[in-house]
């Protein structure tokens, strides 16, 4: 039977060289060739733990067409992994297209656990871990990062987001001017020399932007919506009210809707329990 190659997607270190697995490190040296993001850059890795496996560019510009040539080594029997110039590719870095294409044919992959910047800062933040959304890099285009914003500006859990040292303060603004004022924790250079923990609110930031150092790569947690959670017996004295003042249930569900941010099933079902006559 023809032996069919192995897609390894390996996480290398953010910052500091020691953070990478015994067996990322063995992967790396028995593998025929490693797609790296950046050769040049992970090439200091690479002679750091003496890995000698050749190295191609495999990048967000050439991503497509070099995943033919890999799709091809791989059925041919040869086991590749793909690295990126810090942390686990696919996490706003390129490999998601291979991927899916190692997917198709059936192919075997490996993700193998290790380096990524967010969730140290998430931990450190001293924000609520139990449950988070990743954004990562807000979308370039006003109407797309709009519609993202609007639509998680009621999200509970904390959110957790990338963003270019030049770009924070358009950044913060945008997302004060859409979830109003939080706590939130930015994290600088995670895992580097100058690793720094910033832990303030939104607001405090905008009208003190010089407290943070605007270089290197930032994480930033935003704590979760605090929207108040309404009782249904408070939102069935709010029907009530309503519909005794001459509203029928029809119109009451869409104003309770409107004045809570309560969703619509719930509220409807309420009035449907509520024992008044239009």
């Amino acid at each position: 039977m023809k032996k069919i190659g192995i897609l390894y997607i390996v996480p290398t270190p953010i910052g500091n060289l020691a953070d990478i697995t015994f067996r990322a490190v063995d992967v790396l040296k028995k593998v025929s060739i490693i797609g790296a993001e950046d050769t040049r850059n992970s090439k200091k890795l690479l002679n750091h733990y003496n890995i000698e496996t050749p190295m191609i560019s495999y990048h967000k510009f050439n991503e497509r067409k070099r995943v033919v040539q890999l799709i091809s080594k791989l059925q041919n029997g040869e086991d590749i992994a793909i690295i990126s110039d810090a942390g686990t590719p696919g996490i706003s870095d390129p490999s998601s297209i291979i991927i899916k294409e190692a997917i198709i044919n059936d192919l075997q992959i490996e993700v193998l656990p290790g380096a990524t910047a967010f969730i140290p800062a998430l931990v450190a933040s001293g924000l609520n871990c139990e449950r988070f959304q990743f954004i990562g890099f807000l979308p370039e285009k006003n109407k797309t990062r709009d519609g993202l914003l609007e639509n998680i500006k009621n999200n509970e859990n904390t959110l957790i987001f990338y963003e270019a040292p030049h770009k924070l303060q358009k950044f913060f603004q945008k997302l004060f001017d859409y979830l109003g004022d939080r706590k939130i924790a930015i994290v600088r250079e995670i895992s580097k020399i100058y690793e720094t923990f910033y832990r303030t609110t939104l607001k405090n930031i905008i009208e003190e932007p010089e407290q943070i150092v605007e270089k290197g790569e930032f994480v930033i947690i935003v704590e979760g919506s605090l929207k108040s959670i309404i009782s249904d017996s408070e939102l069935k004295d709010k029907l009530s009210k309503l519909i005794k003042n001459g509203e029928t249930k029809k119109t009451a569900v869409k104003l309770v809707t409107k004045e809570t941010d309560e969703q619509k099933n719930r509220i409807y079902q309420l009035a449907l329990e509520l024992d008044i006559n239009e």
